[in-house]
């Protein structure tokens, strides 16, 4: 059977990537395989901005409601899923579209992935007690030392990627970087055609202000506070890492008292577009990508729906 190429629509977030993945959906009859590490989720919808349900309804989406918060699902869980999901489409004579923005399951899909250490569960307990007593900033500066290229694609937030990073560095006496670049093979069976979604970062950040704003007008609040109740102990214990997101660790803490709404909400937007530079960091500097200029209008999503079908068509 001849296979034809996967398309890949990445981008950072807010950008319009399920938007435009549904549209040449709809025109080639393709499946979107979702490569969001909190779609997968199930509870979790305004704040990952999950497709509405109409999208979902009329063109099939893997990935998406799978999971049950706090169930384990890693980039490499993904990397395997994910091929055997496209391979299996594929088998049935359909088109398979890759649509998403997180970086290490895009990353897996497209180059393989590397073959990481297990963890070590002394090293791990010591690195925790450190980040209780100096903080995460004092980690993230000595991941900085270590591995500044690691480093470039997380933030001081993101405690239990930069530990992981840490003890890696440990057990292997190599940086998570370098361990990267020895990678298993990505599938060579699948040919991918990976686009990119780009906009000017002024308009970017735009959107993103206007999206966090229509996220708190949907609900936000309601839906980050249910989780907070009904995940209160695991949130104490730093057990559920999907929840560990912009968007509800900042009503998290507000929700705690830390901070008052109105700053949560302003630190929603500043952490998204923080998270949106860091993005298009990884993948400029780690996947080879065509840029596409965005649409700024109907007519222009239109077009560039019909000529990324043509690709896969």
């Amino acid at each position: 059977m001849t296979r034809k190429p996967v398309l890949v629509i990445l981008g950072p977030t807010a950008s319009g990537k399920s938007e435009l993945a549904f549209r040449v959906a709809r025109m080639s009859g393709a499946e979107i395989v979702s490569a969001d590490s909190r779609q997968i989720y199930r509870g979790m919808d305004i704040g990952t901005a999950k497709p509405p349900r109409h999208m979902l309804e009329s063109v099939p989406h893997h990935f998406i409601d799978e999971k049950e918060i706090g169930q384990p699902f890693s980039a490499g869980d993904f990397a395997v899923q994910a091929v055997d999901r496209i391979r299996e489409i594929q088998q049935r004579g359909v088109p398979a579209i890759v649509a998403g923005g997180s970086t290490l399951y895009l990353e897996g899909v497209l180059k393989g992935f590397s073959a990481l250490p297990p963890s070590d569960p002394e090293i791990r307990a010591r690195l925790i007690r450190e980040l209780e007593k100096h903080g995460a900033r004092a980690l993230y500066r000595r991941l900085e030392t270590l591995d500044p290229q690691q480093a470039l694609t997380l933030d001081a937030s993101k405690t239990q990627r930069i530990i992981r990073s840490l003890e890696i560095i440990e057990i292997s006496g190599t940086t998570v970087t370098a361990l990267q670049q020895s990678r298993v093979e990505a599938p060579g069976d699948l040919e991918f055609i990976v686009s990119g979604i780009d906009m000017p970062r002024p308009l970017l950040y735009d959107r993103i202000n206007r999206r966090s704003a229509e996220m708190i007008e949907s609900g936000l609040v309601e839906e980050a506070r249910h989780l907070h109740e009904k995940f209160r102990l695991e949130l104490t214990e730093g057990k559920v890492n999907a929840l560990a997101t912009v968007g509800y660790q900042e009503l998290f803490d507000c929700f705690e008292e830390k901070i008052d709404l109105e700053t949560a909400i302003t630190l929603i937007s500043q952490h998204t577009r923080n998270y949106a530079k860091r993005q298009l960091t990884f993948f400029k500097n780690r996947l080879n990508v065509e840029w596409l200029d965005s649409p700024l209008n109907e007519s222009g999503i239109a077009e560039l729906a019909e000529k990324l079908c043509y690709r896969i068509s």
